[in-house]
């Protein structure tokens, strides 16, 4: 790459690392926060609903901005507005209804990236796959780090510190656009080789694809760390006698859940480098469908071959995105690829959110483990549509 795309891709992968980072902060706290404000899980769970939303459905208008004014100011208001928020999160931590409104604008201005980052990767990055896979790497990044330092600082200092912490390093992206001023994109008018109905068949597939993907993305992330907890109990007495005690829970279940998505990172790069090798929609369908028995195995597994399953169904479902993201940059015009990807991350984090509400409903009146069995039948129904764009695009 030269030296423009490589500038371009430190403040995209930054980027995408913050707004992960942003998103898994929450899940590592539930329990702590359960305890700390006395009230139930499920009801913690909901805190974070408008959070999970907002990311999502403020994808598109993002995206439209982008597409009409450039992308190196929303950079700036992304950093500074989940900046201060993260702060405010921290300061109204013992104040649910407060701290739900930090979280929801935590989710508003996170919800920036993903239409901007991608769109400039899918316009700008001559190996637009491989330029995915990188990022999404990242991305996974951010996933892992943000359950071992949020289960690091809350083991310390408790969960205000955790959010503390997402407050600045959000603000030191507004020190990285300063110092990488080049990154403005061109605004390039060329199209995909294909802009009839037949393409906006799939493209219109590919969404609904996208928003089961999102409703399965996110109620395993949210569900993990918490279910780490409670099912890993034979892993942590091993631990905690190794240590000679002083461990709690909270931090070996985040130690755990960062590994897994750290070999996500794995799952990432080996997902770019079949969409450059192999047929993006077979590769699509593959990787989606080896969660579906790992899902169900999940259900009732525990300790050791619990995390083994977990290795293997975040490893092909965080996989798939490079793929996923490749399809929407093949299937729709360059000119309106932030809108394209807004549409995306509308329906996949937007709708995504309601997850965090079924899980409150099937934990409340079922068990957590139902959850998983939820998660792989939905998997099965997006496998079912990814049949159909094979057929459609035939």
């Amino acid at each position: 790459m030269d030296s423009r795309e490589s500038r371009i891709l430190i403040a995209t992968c930054y980027g995408h690392f913050m707004s992960h980072f942003n998103m898994l902060v929450f899940p590592a706290v539930v329990l702590p926060l359960a305890g700390r404000l006395k009230m139930d899980m499920a009801y913690i769970l909901d805190l974070s609903f408008w959070m999970y939303c907002l990311f999502g459905v403020t994808a598109l208008p993002w995206g439209m901005i982008a597409d009409r004014w450039g992308s190196k100011s929303l950079f700036l208001i992304y950093y500074l507005g989940a900046g201060c928020s993260g702060l405010a999160a921290a300061a109204w931590i013992d104040h649910p209804s407060r701290f739900s409104m930090a979280l929801a604008m935590i989710g508003l201005f996170s919800g920036i990236y993903h239409p901007i980052g991608l769109g400039m990767i899918s316009k700008e990055i001559k190996r637009v796959s491989l330029g995915m896979a990188y990022n999404g790497m990242f991305g996974n990044l951010g996933l892992a780090t943000a359950p071992l330092l949020t289960g690091v600082l809350n083991w310390i200092w408790g969960p205000s510190a955790a959010y503390l912490s997402l407050g600045m390093l959000n603000l030191l992206g507004v020190g990285l656009i300063v110092v990488l001023p080049r990154i403005e994109v061109h605004q390039s008018e060329s199209k995909s080789s294909d802009d009839g109905n037949g393409l906006l068949t799939a493209f219109l597939i590919l969404l609904v694809a996208m928003m089961l993907g999102g409703v399965v993305y996110r109620g395993a992330t949210v569900i993990l760390p918490a279910y780490f907890e409670l099912k890993n109990q034979v892993i942590f007495q091993w631990l905690s006698s190794i240590a000679g005690g002083g461990l709690s829970k909270n931090l070996v279940a985040t130690a755990f859940v960062s590994f897994i998505y750290i070999v996500g990172m794995l799952g990432q790069y080996a997902g770019g480098r079949s969409a450059e090798r192999f047929d993006l929609r077979f590769c699509y369908l593959t990787f989606h469908a080896i969660t579906i028995p790992a899902a169900f195995l999940m259900a009732f597994a525990v300790d050791l071959p619990l995390v083994f399953l977990a290795l293997i169904y975040f490893f092909f479902l965080l996989g798939m995105q490079p793929i996923e993201n490749t399809l929407v940059a093949k299937f729709t015009p360059k000119k309106f690829h932030h809108s394209a990807f807004g549409s995306k991350f509308v329906l996949t984090f937007g709708v995504g959110a309601l997850s965090v509400k079924m899980i409150k409903i099937i934990e409340t009146v079922f068990s957590l483990e139902t959850v998983f069995y939820a998660l792989g039948l939905t998997s099965i129904i997006l496998v079912g549509v990814i049949v159909v764009l094979i057929y459609k695009t035939r």
